[in-house]
């Protein structure tokens, strides 16, 4: 089993020492958090070890689990990577696109595995579908959510957004093109709602929306592809495939036939894939154990973390930002 700590004991931070403790991949060490009454306050709590310093947390384990402020990601992450030790990092994988590169060019001298904490990857959903979604051509995400200050020391695209962008760059192989996008702040100081229309080399064109201000949830994402249309819930859970096919000569009485202009016939399918449950986090958590443990290429990479955040900082650059 790999020895597990964990960098920062925050709301997140929490959840990941219950699933790394709950693991039977990983033998949590204990944690560290700047915070030393928080830290003793959780280790009388749930028993978990707390560390005087980063750097005694660093040195007793074999993975080191980052989960402080996103401003502190690289700080945190370049001494777990110098120290030899492999690195899972919630996203955005740092604050700047520099720092990320830093990362994954250190963690290549090191020889040290590193995954990026874009869980959406996990959801059960987009897992059941994603070998099915074959150079989409259109794609639309909406990612909203009731306002929760924890999240506003970053702007809504690396808060929210970056989730979808993160998702739609694993299933799109081609380079982004171009990028529009505009925001509004409301209630922050960075934007709160935004949307974005990437263009990507191959013609695929991706709008993304994410508010985190809105009234209600929703996590949603449609792929458009030749012949087929998926959607995925991520909230939810749910997905659902639309297939068009060639109709048949003598289709049955309740086949849905469609003509286009050129008179040709196709029939529509309808499929709901099963989708297995499962808790995302845990299953990342492990998936990372999986590819330190066979040496392989870990499923969200320091490298595609780099690239989700690269967009994600296109994006904002690219604003038009409105006040309220």
């Amino acid at each position: 089993m790999l020895k597990a700590g964990v960098l920062g004991a925050g709301h997140l931070g929490k959840i990941h020492l219950k699933l790394l403790n709950q693991s039977t991949e990983y033998d949590l060490v204990g944690f560290y958090d700047a915070n030393p009454e928080a830290a003793k306050a959780i280790e009388s709590e749930f028993g978990y070890k707390s560390f005087d310093t980063m750097e005694a947390l660093i040195e007793a384990c074999d993975m080191v689990d980052v989960v402080t402020p996103t401003i502190y990601h690289f700080e945190c992450a370049e001494k777990v990577i110098k120290a030899g030790k492999h690195l899972f990092i919630e996203k955005p994988i740092t604050f700047t696109v520099a720092q990320a590169e830093t990362l994954r060019d250190l963690a290549k001298e090191h020889g040290v595995r590193g995954q990026v904490g874009h869980v959406e990857r996990f959801n059960p959903a987009f897992m059941a579908v994603n070998h099915m979604i074959d150079k989409p051509m259109f794609i639309e995400a909406h990612r909203l959510a009731e306002f929760n200050p924890r999240g506003t020391d970053v702007s809504v695209v690396l808060d929210l957004m970056i989730h979808d962008l993160d998702a739609i760059l694993s299933v799109v192989k081609s380079e982004v093109k171009h990028v529009h996008a505009s925001g509004v702040s409301v209630i922050s100081e960075t934007p709160d709602i935004a949307n974005a229309r990437i263009e990507f080399e191959n013609g695929c064109v991706a709008n993304l929306t994410a508010s985190r201000i809105s009234m209600k949830q929703m996590r949603k994402a449609r792929f458009f592809q030749k012949d087929a249309y998926i959607s995925v819930d991520f909230l939810e859970k749910k997905c659902e495939v639309v297939r068009m096919k060639d109709a048949p000569e003598n289709p049955d009485d309740f086949a849905m036939i469609l003509t286009n202009a050129e008179g040709v016939k196709k029939q529509i399918y309808f499929d709901n894939p099963n989708v297995d449950s499962n808790n995302a986090i845990l299953d990342e958590l492990n998936s990372f154990a999986d590819a330190i443990a066979n040496d392989r290429t870990p499923v969200v990479s320091l490298a595609q973390g780099t690239k989700a955040l690269t967009v994600a900082m296109q994006i904002i650059e690219n604003f038009n930002v409105v006040e309220m």
